[in-house]
């Protein structure tokens, strides 16, 4: 299903430059740009990349399938503008070159994407291992610069990675990155396995079977030891390790005694330190209103 562009779209054409299909318009140098309210997806030649929902500062770029209410009129309203027939009427197909594409743009194209496999490979199929940032980006650039199909293999039940268990529960804003990402695991070429670890229950020989290449984006959930005298005594503890039992991770937990202390020491002052302080600094009602795991809020109110 095709993106459309909704009312609140500022026309500033910053969705322009991020689409690899040239779908977007009226853009910078043509007639009609600066002269519409908005601008306009054409659904015929829309990939479904989601770059435009990526690039636009104000969310005006939405999957059309998700339109609902008021908004689903601007799914007609972006097919409209590519069609010179009345309202209702199957868009030209302004692809084809005897076509006068409306409006004084120019046709778009699909891209041409260099492959350095013999064609008798078939195609491209890539597996990535995790489902947090770093292969969320891995997948949105694979999406747009390749035509392969991807697997996602994540270890965790549910996907995220850092962005579901790494970030602290009461920072819901920075949560939300992972909506752009949900748009790209949603993609047609995009297939995921869940609750599969790569090591137990396949190997990395395994993976290559079925795919010509791995890419490992599993991001840095592991703890870093500091060499200094005391950190492995009870009582210590890694902040990542704070941050994933906070969330819930499948499998984290802490030391029951590790909280039964009137003082605490935080190591560092980034964002991950700032986070543990801030979580054990705030009043447990107001933790109980953030998506904090249920045996973390119960240990911090105790």
């Amino acid at each position: 299903m095709a993106y459309a562009i909704t009312q609140s779209c500022c026309a500033d054409a910053s969705c322009v430059s991020a689409c690899p299909v040239n779908c977007i318009h009226p853009a910078p140098g043509e007639p009609a740009f600066g002269t519409t309210d908005q601008l306009f997806i054409d659904p015929v030649s829309c990939i479904d990349c989601g770059a435009c929902a990526d690039a636009c500062p104000v969310d005006a770029a939405q999957p059309a399938d998700q339109l609902t209410g008021s908004l689903a009129a601007y799914i007609e309203r972006n097919r409209d503008y590519f069609s010179d027939a009345s309202p209702g009427d199957a868009p030209p197909d302004i692809t084809a070159p005897d076509d006068a594409a409306p409006h004084g743009f120019q046709a778009p194209s699909l891209p041409r994407i260099p492959r350095s496999l013999p064609a008798s490979a078939g195609p491209l199929r890539i597996a990535v291992v995790g489902t947090g940032p770093s292969a969320g980006y891995t997948v949105q650039s694979l999406l747009r610069s390749t035509d392969a199909d991807i697997t996602l293999i994540d270890r965790h039940p549910a996907p995220g990675g850092l962005i579901r268990y790494g970030v602290a529960p009461d920072h819901p804003a920075t949560k939300r990155i992972g909506d752009s990402f949900a748009r790209a695991f949603r993609h047609p070429r995009v297939s995921m396995h869940l609750g599969t670890e790569v090591g137990r229950d396949l190997s990395h020989a395994d993976i290559l079977d079925c795919h010509h290449a791995v890419v490992y984006a599993t991001g840095a959930d592991t703890p870093r030891d500091l060499g200094i005298d005391g950190e492995d005594l009870p009582g210590s503890i890694a902040a990542t390790d704070f941050l994933f039992w906070s969330n819930g991770r499948p499998g984290s937990q802490l030391d029951a005694t590790a909280l039964d202390a009137e003082r605490a020491v935080v190591v560092g002052n980034g964002n991950v330190a700032l986070d543990v302080a801030r979580l054990l600094l705030s009043p447990p009602g107001r933790l109980a209103a953030t998506g904090i795991a249920a045996g973390a809020l119960d240990a911090l109110r105790a």
